[in-house]
């Protein structure tokens, strides 16, 4: 299929009777199905390249709105944008249910495919959370923008505070490609986040934690991170790789890129990533 593939949008009900926004991006003859969970403070149509590149390489392509967020927080707070990134009912836990569930919408639609998660920064720390309740939610995993989840390792401050200055827009720290924070504060769906108070000490702190027993040795985790993102700090992800190894994945790969910053499908050597991300996920799920 061209990179112009269509992009489809459509909605699910979760089970607190919030109604998820999420979009489709087709492929002819797919040989498995991308989910995308995005972040923070971000919402699912930033992903509209790299959905459309994956698609042209022979992906189906899901992803959602979070709870709280881009047009599924639109809706929940009734056009309200200065309450987005407020989860509403069931919180953190709900958001993550809500992400399963576009799983199983996947899984429904496409039968026989295999289906790989792509999470970043918040998709991809709830991502690890899934995967310790539910191993075999999906065939692969990637996640992008990623830490090891404890209060060493991960920043919880003021994630812009390196390229501080009177010429600091504030966004700095998603990418070198300044474009992007100009995008960023441009865009009236996307925000700054103060997790704690968006989400409640609760939710905040279950953000925290480790790779659990019981993972699938047999789904492959690919962690992918610029090397200047202020997220993971010094070691966090080799520590992280080194915990699912001995949770017992068998293959388990770190991709750092000198110089980049949080969002590397946002960076300037952005065609990279999307070479590099698309050929590990073909090389995982994309034999019969």
């Amino acid at each position: 299929m061209s990179s112009e593939s269509t992009r489809r949008e459509f909605a699910y009900t979760d089970a607190h009777g919030i109604e998820i926004s999420a979009y489709e991006w087709p492929a002819e003859d797919p040989v498995a199905v991308v989910q995308i969970s995005h972040g923070i403070g971000d919402h699912a149509k930033r992903y509209d390249a790299f959905a459309r590149y994956l698609a042209a390489a022979g992906f189906v392509v899901y992803a959602d709105d979070h709870r709280g967020h881009g047009e599924t927080g639109r809706r929940q707070h009734d056009g309200d944008l200065s309450r987005l990134g407020r989860l509403g009912p069931g919180g953190l836990q709900a958001a993550e249910a809500a992400i399963l569930q576009l799983t199983e919408i996947a899984r429904e639609r496409h039968p026989g495919l295999p289906v790989v998660m792509y999470a970043h920064s918040w998709g991809s720390l709830m991502a690890q959370r899934i995967l310790n309740a539910h191993p075999r939610a999906w065939d692969a995993l990637v996640l992008s923008g990623t830490a090891f989840r404890t209060f060493k390792h991960m920043e919880s401050g003021d994630l812009n505070a390196k390229w501080a200055g009177p010429e600091a827009g504030g966004f700095e720290w998603l990418s070198r490609d300044p474009e992007v924070g100009a995008s960023f504060t441009a865009d009236p769906l996307c925000f700054s986040a103060d997790i704690l108070k968006l989400f409640g000490v609760a939710d905040g702190l279950r953000l925290f934690g480790k790779p659990g027993h019981g993972l699938a040795p047999d789904v492959p985790i690919l962690i992918l991170s610029g090397a200047e993102d202020p997220l993971t700090r010094p070691d966090g992800l080799r520590l992280l790789a080194e915990q699912y190894r001995k949770r017992g994945v068998r293959d388990v790969t770190v991709k750092t890129y000198p110089g980049a910053r949080h969002e590397t499908l946002n960076e300037t050597n952005a065609d990279e990533v999307f070479a590099d991300a698309a050929t590990w996920i073909l090389d995982r799920v994309g034999h019969d």
